[in-house]
């Protein structure tokens, strides 16, 4: 279990870019990607507002084009982001890499859920002869992972997380498991979403779970703040190289940070609201930490779930207190780039791992934007609206999903 295990990869599939460098300068400099839905006409929808993945095509993404056409859009996002990753981790031809020991743990919340909608839609109108033979392999929530696998011949473990908008924080927190056990050497490790479809939009709006500021979009998610009314539904991707020490090293990956402490945890409280006291999530925050060996006073940023409603974000907010101490005050800064990616779901923790690498690499927190006048209840440093230089030496990113499904990830400066 003293395997070290660091990230030497990165593949972005987002509202605010599809490749790192215009991911991170987006966030950096405080720009959202939220915007009017243009999938599917939305007048009949309170909410007409989302983070839409743009220009990007599926059929580039696959080593053979038809393959596109057979599945879902969470997938085609998941392949995307992989294809990404690989090429950022130095693993095109994947020359030397032993595929027995090679996996994928890539999770999604909901799956495919525009194949169901679409086919249900042919099953209505045309009769059950017209449902596509597809249809199962396309929607099903672990295929994205099984093809990113294929595309790849990656015999390795092979799991898909299905923990809400938790999934890809808990498949990042059981590569670090696997390969520390000694089971693996390397794995694609991330999540992908893409439920802005008319399904998703109704059932998220009719919960009354979204922000319905329409008429200023890149205004809507405004984390910690007093007028928050919702989270903004968003698609998007994250998929990490996750990689034993020596392994990234005999073959000279760059590396970009260690992933050093992973924590877990469930409310057994809702199906969809935190609990109010903030255990379940304090108890995934401690647990991270004490993986990767750090006191709450070592912790530099966090880059919170902090969706922008109004329960969560101050369930968060207490979490932090109770597992943070007095540094949770002292010491510790705090953003949401929910703020300006909206909440890709099952996609959020490797987004948003993503960031955490990046403001570890510059020295640069990025900001929470919207953020104007905090809610009483909601009182840390939430870097407002410009992103800040600091030296960043351990980062840390909570994911919480429905059911109550808590995950924490903590990175670390690597340091050989």
């Amino acid at each position: 279990m003293d395997r070290r295990v660091v990230i030497t990869g990165i593949g972005i599939l987002t509202p605010v870019g599809n490749d790192l460098p215009t991911f991170w300068d987006a966030l950096s400099h405080g720009r959202s990607g939220i915007g009017p839905i243009t999938l599917f006409d939305t007048s009949a929808y309170d909410c007409k507002i989302g983070g839409e993945v743009k220009n990007f095509e599926p059929s580039k993404e696959f080593r053979n084009p038809k393959d596109a056409r057979r599945a879902d859009r969470y997938s085609q996002l998941m392949v995307g982001a992989s294809r990404r990753a690989v090429i950022d981790g130095g693993l095109e031809g994947w020359q030397g890499i032993d595929l027995d020991r090679a996996g994928c743990y890539l999770g999604s919340g909901i799956g495919g859920l525009k194949s169901i909608e679409d086919q249900h839609t042919n099953l209505i109108q045309k009769g059950p002869n017209r449902v596509s033979p597809f249809m199962i392999p396309m929607m099903i929530a672990n295929i994205a992972s099984g093809l990113v696998a294929m595309e790849y011949g990656l015999r390795g473990p092979n799991i898909s997380m299905v923990t809400a908008c938790a999934s890809s924080n808990n498949t990042l927190g059981e590569a670090w498991r696997t390969i520390k056990f000694g089971d693996a050497d390397l794995f694609l490790a991330g999540g992908s979403e893409a439920a802005i479809a008319p399904l998703g939009l109704s059932g998220f709006g009719n919960m009354k779970a979204l922000s319905t500021r329409n008429d200023d979009p890149t205004a809507a998610s405004r984390p910690f703040d007093r007028s928050r009314d919702g989270f903004v539904l968003a698609e998007g991707a994250g998929v990490m190289v996750v990689e034993e020490l020596e392994h990234a090293k005999k073959r000279g990956a760059r590396i970009y940070a260690e992933l050093a402490g992973y924590g877990l945890s469930c409310d057994a409280y809702h199906m969809t609201a935190p609990t109010p006291d903030g255990s379940g999530a304090a108890l995934a925050m401690t647990m991270a930490m004490r993986h990767a060996g750090v006191t709450p006073e070592q912790v530099d940023y966090l880059n919170a779930h902090a969706t922008s409603t109004p329960v969560g974000d101050i369930a968060e907010t207490t979490a932090i207190k109770r597992a943070f101490g007095e540094a949770a005050k002292k010491s510790l800064v705090v953003s949401s780039t929910k703020s300006m990616t909206g909440h890709t779901l099952g996609a959020a923790g490797a987004v948003e791992l993503a960031a955490c690498l990046m403001a570890m690499r510059d020295s640069l927190v990025p900001p929470t934007i919207n953020f104007h006048e905090p809610s009483p209840e909601c009182d840390l440093d939430y870097v407002p609206n410009v992103a800040r230089e600091r030296p960043i030496r351990v980062a840390m990113s909570n994911s919480f999903g429905f059911g109550g499904h808590n995950a924490t990830i903590v990175v670390k400066k690597f340091e050989d």
